[in-house]
């Protein structure tokens, strides 16, 4: 099993779920999140736009050849990344180069990958016991 599944794993969350208290504060925030990231985070297409920044600046042209999408999608993906403070933007005469504005952001989505594909793990493993089992 994963170490996402044992049991020393499961008393430590659990510890840690008591801690968290639901505040007014917390509440906000998690609206903020919610409003802010999650919303500009709900398409794939920024998602990979924003790795691609991860590994360097790029305008809109190179974003668009490197992900195989057309330019007027990638510019209103780049446009709800910008609103959202995800990634900013540097003028250099006619070009403009976007930037990732926080690599945390990266960190955050590598995250988010590594649980879920423990969990698609735990989930396969599940399914191999039963068919197991069925033998």
């Amino acid at each position: 099993m994963s170490q996402y599944y044992d049991e020393g794993a499961n008393i430590r969350l659990y510890a840690y779920k008591q801690v968290i208290m639901v505040t007014p504060n917390l509440k906000q925030e998690i609206t903020q999140l919610e409003a802010n990231f999650c919303a500009a985070l709900s398409d794939p297409n920024r998602l990979l736009i924003l790795y691609a920044l991860s590994e360097g600046a790029r305008n809109v042209t190179e974003l668009a050849n490197e992900l195989g999408l057309n330019q007027p999608t990638t510019s209103r993906h780049l446009k709800v990344l910008r609103e959202r403070g995800l990634v900013y933007t540097v003028r250099t005469g006619t070009i403009i180069t976007y930037h990732l504005s926080d690599p945390r952001l990266i960190q955050a989505l590598d995250l988010l990958r590594n649980a879920m594909r423990d969990r698609l793990a735990h989930q396969a493993n599940l399914v191999n016991e039963v068919s197991q089992e069925n033998v």
